[in-house]
């Protein structure tokens, strides 16, 4: 497996996201490009995440499924400039990572077994989707984040909210003006711990697309350029605030 990569900043980011739920996983290699589908120890998040071989200005891999320890790689990832180039090639247990600028630098990390069942986005039903500006949904989650530990999406009368209720309370709410809106009347409620996790991949992109039902788990897609990164979240169900 050797791969090439002139924009690293976009796989060094996204690791820097995923690390934040797990701490190791499985990179898989195959003729569509690189990804990854991890399930968090608590069993409350899933995050897959997808480049295409496209995105990539070396891709020689057949397919083929590598372990790795998030710890190790995100910390070299970091060391990468935005004009370096970075090379991954595996050799039998060990990943060699180049990073190419000015000077080249060599690492190498040990790869690992992992014990657990290889996973896959689940697909399931929805009655709400909402489209709307990442800028948005972060200023919404960080305004819950100040009076609550969990908030709910709420589609009512067209309009998106998003509600945080504690001792006191904050709300957003989204007119068809502000998001697209194709919903049904429902209401779901998520760990703020989580949704503040994934706000650092919805930096990432141009645009973010929420599916819920009532008392479902939240999917959360965040697409750009050269990357997919997919959410899902169990709800928190239990008495109201």
């Amino acid at each position: 497996m050797l791969i090439r990569l002139e924009n690293p900043a976009l796989l060094s980011k996204a690791i820097d996201v995923i690390s934040e739920l797990v701490t190791e996983v499985r990179i898989k290699l195959n003729e569509f490009g690189l990804s990854i589908v991890a399930l968090d120890p608590a069993n409350v998040a899933m995050v897959g995440f997808k480049i295409p071989r496209s995105a990539f200005s070396q891709f020689e891999a057949g397919n083929e499924t590598i372990g790795v320890s998030l710890d190790s790689l995100k910390h070299i990832l970091k060391r990468c400039s935005t004009k370096s180039s970075l090379i991954l090639e595996q050799k039998e247990n060990v990943l060699n990572i180049r990073i190419e600028d000015r000077i080249k630098r060599n690492f190498s990390i040990g790869l690992i077994e992992i014990e657990s069942e290889e996973k896959e986005i689940p697909d399931l039903e929805y009655s709400a989707m909402i489209e709307l500006n990442p800028n948005d949904f972060i200023a919404s989650v960080e305004d819950c984040l100040i009076v609550a530990d969990a908030c709910s999406f709420i589609v009512k009368e067209k309009k998106f909210l998003i509600e945080a209720k504690g001792i006191n309370s904050a709300r957003s709410e989204f007119s068809e003006d502000e998001a697209k809106i194709q919903a049904e009347d429902c209401k779901s409620r998520y760990s703020l711990e989580y949704l503040q996790k994934f706000m650092k991949g919805a930096k990432l992109c141009d645009k973010i697309k929420l599916r819920f039902a009532s008392d479902h788990p939240l999917r959360v897609d965040l697409r750009g350029e050269h990357l997919e990164l997919i959410f899902i979240l169990a709800p928190r169900v239990e008495t109201e605030d």
